[in-house]
């Protein structure tokens, strides 16, 4: 393997990842960059219910086993430093499934005719997402109606709410 361009490279590893990892686990996105003399691999990992240590661990290994493989180190040089992790609560909700994720939170959705409403997260069915707003009626959206929504952090939410 010759030395590859960290953009193709990238989407190499992903769809290597993609491959071995449990079939209900989405990997987000692969990302390679410098980290002073070496690069940095960062997996973003994501599943229905969350991802745990014992996840992260797992694929972890996984990937690590791929990127041992004879070629890699060409592009990679002799050492890297892996991370796996989650997308975090700033990645925007863009798909089904992170909105699905995002169920019960707080989000800010922009829909494609420009305006923008800020709700909870009912559900998430057949391709509609249903809105709460604070106040007024639920809102069913369609996804294709929705440019992206943002989470909203809140720090005296009941986990039961």
């Amino acid at each position: 393997m010759t030395d590859i361009p960290p953009g193709d490279l990238a989407r190499q590893i992903q769809a290597e990842i993609s491959a071995v990892v449990e079939a209900e686990i989405d990997v987000e996105d692969v990302t390679i960059s410098k980290a002073g003399r070496r690069q940095l691999v960062r997996v973003i990992i994501d599943r229905d219910g969350g991802i745990d240590l014992d996840l992260v661990a797992s694929v972890s290994h996984q990937v690590s086993e791929i990127l041992d493989q004879p070629g890699y180190e060409s592009s990679l040089g002799d050492s890297y430093v892996l991370e796996v992790t989650s997308p975090g609560t700033d990645r925007p909700l863009t798909s089904e499934s992170h909105w699905r994720r995002a169920a019960t939170r707080l989000v800010v959705a922009d829909l494609v005719d420009g305006t923008s409403v800020t709700a909870r997260i009912v559900s998430v069915i057949d391709g509609v997402v249903v809105l709460q707003p604070e106040k007024g009626e639920s809102l069913s959206i369609p996804i294709t109606q929705l440019l992206r929504g943002t989470v909203q952090v809140e720090f005296n939410r009941s986990e039961k709410e």
